[in-house]
């Protein structure tokens, strides 16, 4: 048999007994018991390598619109308009209000973790077989309102923590849309040039076409007049054909790359031609290029600052798992007012005096029989966060060595392309000479072909050495961390997309309010 006792304790002695323990969460509430971040130190060189050339100038302050120094203007509007239109960088972009509306969670689980009006109407129906149930109202209307309210107590940094992981993740989405977009005027640069590249080269084979077709003509004259044979007619016709030939496949590729620059720009196929016919040729580099020390790396690769801000996030991470391994208070209570129709009392009487009622106190947890598996989730964030720092100092050593290889494919196609331009002069005097001289019956067809067929050849070596002194200089500022400038001051949302995200979902201010240190660049963070 079941009995029951009621133990009533006057109100004051339960106010002291509820805060006490308030007192003691207060005064251990700034505890923390996870790991510090500290910066790793990774040796850089103190100079680049081809700092001695005439062709590089040391400067404090990079070229951030580095692609205005070919001075082409199709090229300048090409990278604006892939600015505020190529989807991929909208994406990142997007990513970032994802990352604001994450931190805003975090920032809000500091606070009371779970509030809520509780709002109850109940029909009750008492059984008649309940002895207790004799001679009162067995079918009433049961009220209550009220609000339910608990807090888990930031004993060991748990919460405050987790603000530190959503708050750099916040600022690494920030340096992952700076990447990006260091990347996308390099992609766009790369891919212009490279158009440029295969006009020349189908110029260059139409050209040798015509050439090679007057070699023909001059091979049938010979032929028809009994001074050679009709194997060099044969010969002459190879090698237009297999010039002709060529063309395709050219123009061809010159095809897919205005297609991927058309993407590049966020729109259809076919909807750069006519921009690109306002001007030709490959963009000329610059006789001086800038440059900056290699510490300035640390500074302006957002990659690096991405990786960095990822491993100080997960550094975080470690101090959230261990704060699982000690005890958690929370402080819950409710307040409300209950009443019944049973009772006697009307409805309208529920916000009554003697309605009200409370519940309140701390509540204790410690999962201490789960030490192992908790440890065990502490060794995984640490597991993760020695890889991102192995991965921050992989991506300084990958920047400093993409910064080499560009000032070394820079250089040596420069001084590969002087040596080229010889070759294609003596592989023009040799065709005119080839062609004087057969005319002349004084050498044979074969001198002629070789000629014509090494001055395509020697040709298109210079056009792409030509590419390639570009190319190469684009891969040297998108190794230095140019180009993400160009978003300072700028939203990262687009304001369409905005009226459209607003029109569907509340918002708030997270369009328009900056986190600090945002916009700062990547060389700044909390």
């Amino acid at each position: 048999m079941l009995s029951s006792r009621n133990h009533t304790t006057p109100v004051k002695p339960v106010f002291s007994a509820i805060l006490s323990p308030l007192i003691i969460v207060i005064v251990f509430t700034g505890c923390a018991v996870g790991p510090e971040f500290v910066k790793p130190q990774i040796p850089i060189n103190q100079k680049w390598s081809a700092t001695d050339s005439s062709a590089f100038v040391s400067r404090t302050a990079p070229d951030s619109n580095w692609w205005t120094v070919f001075n082409d203007s199709v090229l300048n509007r090409l990278i604006g308009f892939a600015y505020h239109q190529n989807i991929s960088l909208q994406i990142t972009g997007l990513r970032i209000m994802e990352a604001r509306a994450q931190l805003a969670i975090a920032t809000g689980r500091q606070f009371p973790q779970n509030q809520a009006v509780i709002g109850n109407l109940s029909a009750i129906g008492v059984s008649e077989n309940i002895a207790d149930a004799v001679g009162i109202n067995r079918n009433f209307l049961n009220y209550q309102l009220g609000l339910d309210v608990s807090w888990e107590a930031d004993l060991w940094g748990k919460y405050r923590y987790n603000v530190k992981t959503q708050k750099n993740s916040l600022l690494a989405t920030v340096a992952d849309y700076d990447n990006a977009l260091v990347s996308l005027t390099a992609e766009v640069a790369r891919t212009y040039t490279t158009i440029r590249t295969y006009e020349i080269l189908i110029e260059q084979a139409q050209r040798n076409a015509q050439l090679q077709g007057d070699g023909l003509r001059i091979a049938e004259s010979r032929f028809r007049n009994g001074a050679t044979s009709e194997l060099d007619v044969v010969m002459a016709t190879t090698l237009l054909e297999n010039t002709r030939a060529s063309i395709p496949q050219l123009e061809k590729n010159l095809i897919l790359y205005q297609n991927a620059l058309c993407t590049l720009l966020g729109q259809p196929t076919s909807t750069v031609q006519k921009l690109l016919q306002e001007s030709k040729g490959i963009p000329i580099a610059p006789q001086e290029v800038s440059l900056t020390v290699p510490a300035e790396l640390l500074l302006r690769r957002p990659d690096i600052r991405y990786a960095e801000l990822e491993a100080i996030a997960q550094c975080s991470r470690i101090g959230i798992a261990k704060s699982e391994l000690y005890p958690q208070i929370k402080i819950s209570g409710i307040i409300s007012t209950q009443s019944s129709s049973g009772s006697g009392v009307p409805a309208s009487d529920i916000f009554d005096p003697g309605s009200f009622m409370y519940i309140a106190g701390p509540q204790l947890t410690w999962p201490f029989l789960n030490y192992g598996q908790i440890s065990n989730n502490v060794r995984v964030e640490d597991a993760r966060f020695q890889q991102l720092i192995l991965n921050y100092k992989n991506t300084v050593l990958k920047a400093a060595q993409e910064v080499e290889d560009g000032l070394t494919g820079y250089l040596k196609s420069k001084e590969a392309a002087v040596f080229a331009q010889n070759a294609v002069n003596g592989a023009q005097r040799s065709v005119d000479l080839s062609l004087i001289q057969y005319r002349e019956g004084a050498v044979d067809y074969e001198r002629v072909l070789d000629a014509q067929r090494s001055l395509l050849q020697e040709q298109n070596s210079l056009t792409q050495l030509h590419s390639a002194i570009v190319i190469n200089l684009i891969s040297l500022y998108r190794a230095l961390g140019g180009g993400w400038e160009l978003r300072e001051g700028q939203p990262f949302v687009s304001d369409s997309t905005r009226i459209e995200m607003q029109r569907r979902t509340n918002w708030g201010n997270l369009f328009s309010k900056p986190i600090v240190q945002e916009n700062e660049g990547p060389g700044n963070y909390p």
